[in-house]
């Protein structure tokens, strides 16, 4: 079985930041946002990291050009977070073992916590393994929904929630561990059937679930970890904690 890999979006273009610079690429304490999720990813023992670009794609690469493992795949049509992965295929195509998908924006994601989800992966053979957290700051993330065993049922976004997932404290935090081939059986069966008519990643658990794969939803992460920057003044903040824990 291969080393774990590691996926990492980088494609999105982001108004909020009111900046012209990629937003993976602003700079945390004089090194680019992505470099602490790179960091993240090798600590947990990610030995191929597969960057997907899309915005400003040859300044990221450039950005990036001397991390010798790392990987670039173009997602040119912005189609979800489902399609961006979909981009990666051919870079993991002789690839034999566990994939972490991560975002490109989440700079205080720490290895341990990616390690823990590696583990529940492997132990359990799980299909994939949904990172969550807990808060009670849930406003516009995605609810795990879990049966009367505390088992895993589905992931639901704000928007599509009831009242009583609404009020579902453990969140979605964006970060996943996959079986290589299962994650891409399931890309395959994902289909643009939401008001964005995108390719949601977060489909996946769902479908395997009924193929009758394992399925799991470990609580790995703080929601510290999970917070992605898209504003200057959440930069700042994640700017201010990293010093902190450097100090």
């Amino acid at each position: 079985m291969s080393a774990p890999a590691a996926v990492i979006l980088a494609a999105g273009k982001s108004t909020r930041m009111k900046s012209e610079l990629p937003k993976v690429l602003h700079p945390i304490l004089g090194r680019p946002m992505i470099d602490y999720v790179l960091d993240a990813a090798r600590a947990a023992g990610c030995e191929k990291i597969v960057v997907i670009v899309g915005h400003k794609a040859e300044e990221v690469k450039a950005a990036l050009s001397h991390h010798p493992d790392v990987e670039f795949a173009l997602q040119a049509d912005q189609k979800g977070t489902g399609h961006a992965v979909m981009m990666s295929a051919d870079n993991l195509a002789e690839h034999d073992g566990p994939v972490l998908v991560l975002a490109g924006d989440t700079p205080l994601l720490k290895g341990s916590s990616l390690s823990r989800l590696l583990e529940v992966q492997q132990q359990q053979n799980a299909a994939c393994v949904v990172g969550t957290a807990i808060t009670e700051a849930n406003e516009g993330l995605g609810r795990i929904v879990r049966d009367t065993n505390g088992s895993f049922l589905r992931i639901v976004e704000q928007k599509d929630a009831t009242p009583e997932e609404a009020a579902i404290l453990e969140i979605n935090t964006g970060c996943f561990a996959f079986d290589g081939r299962q994650l891409f059986k399931a890309l395959n069966q994902v289909r643009p059937n939401n008001n964005q008519a995108e390719y949601y990643l977060t489909d996946c658990a769902e479908i395997l679930l009924k193929d009758g794969e394992t399925v799991l939803a470990e609580t790995a992460f703080t929601i510290q970890e999970a917070l992605g920057v898209n504003t200057q003044e959440q930069l700042a903040e994640v700017a201010d904690i990293l010093q902190q824990e450097t100090a």
